[in-house]
């Protein structure tokens, strides 16, 4: 698609409407009319306040798993309101990679874990992974459904597979930490909320965590 030259104010205007009306398609369209998710991407990062805030709810919109990296270093943002625009847009990027087939795969196996039924979850996700192996959230939803079996070694071993492709992947840190916690091995719960914080500074439960398990390793 050929780009327009345009200055940042052209979606920080889309982005003030949007915020008005909450019309999501209406946005989307402004935005996809005037910019590629290269250049949303390179606003994310060098834009200002507003232009980075925009960026990364479009790149929600329309970016795929590709715009990871940008919109996960955007979860470390000085601004509030980007780190929140990220966490909520960097989860939908999660779940679009691979293809077609794989994405609703991936979102069955996300409702599945959702409705409780963690073996049919754990069951698919394993014929995706041995599909598509490189396909981060279904280590993910994996090591989920096996956490909720109370199989928390399976529910590490998945979480650390979701981390080292995705390295941005801070629920997946956060998983580890609760499995860890659930073994009573606070050293290494301590160590994975750390890693999902560092990931993820806007994880308030996660930080209640770390401040908790740091107070009780000094106290022993």
């Amino acid at each position: 698609m050929e780009e327009r030259s345009l200055q940042p104010p052209t979606i920080a205007s889309a982005y003030e409407r949007y915020l008005n009306d909450q019309d999501s398609a209406g946005f989307i369209k402004e935005v996809a009319g005037h910019y590629t998710c290269a250049t949303l991407e390179r606003l994310a990062s060098m834009s200002d306040r507003t232009g980075r805030r925009a960026a990364v709810l479009a790149l929600g919109f329309m970016g795929d798993y590709t715009s990871n990296p940008v919109v996960g270093r955007s979860l470390s943002d000085r601004d509030r309101g980007v780190r929140t625009i990220a966490e909520n847009s960097i989860r939908e990027l999660w779940s679009r990679v691979g293809s077609r087939e794989q994405r609703l795969s991936l979102r069955c196996i996300v409702r599945m874990n959702q409705t409780k039924r963690y073996e049919d979850a754990i069951r698919m996700a394993t014929e995706l992974i041995h599909e598509s192996p490189w396909i981060a959230e279904a280590w993910c939803q994996r090591g989920t459904a096996h956490y909720h079996l109370a199989q928390y070694e399976a529910a590490i071993r998945n979480c650390h597979q979701a981390l080292e492709i995705n390295p941005y992947h801070f629920t997946a840190a956060a998983g580890m930490g609760q499995c860890y916690l659930m073994q009573e091995n606070p050293v290494a719960a301590l160590e994975s909320f750390r890693r999902a914080l560092r990931l993820n500074p806007g994880m308030e439960e996660v930080r209640a965590n770390v401040i908790k398990l740091q107070r009780s390793i000094r106290d022993e």
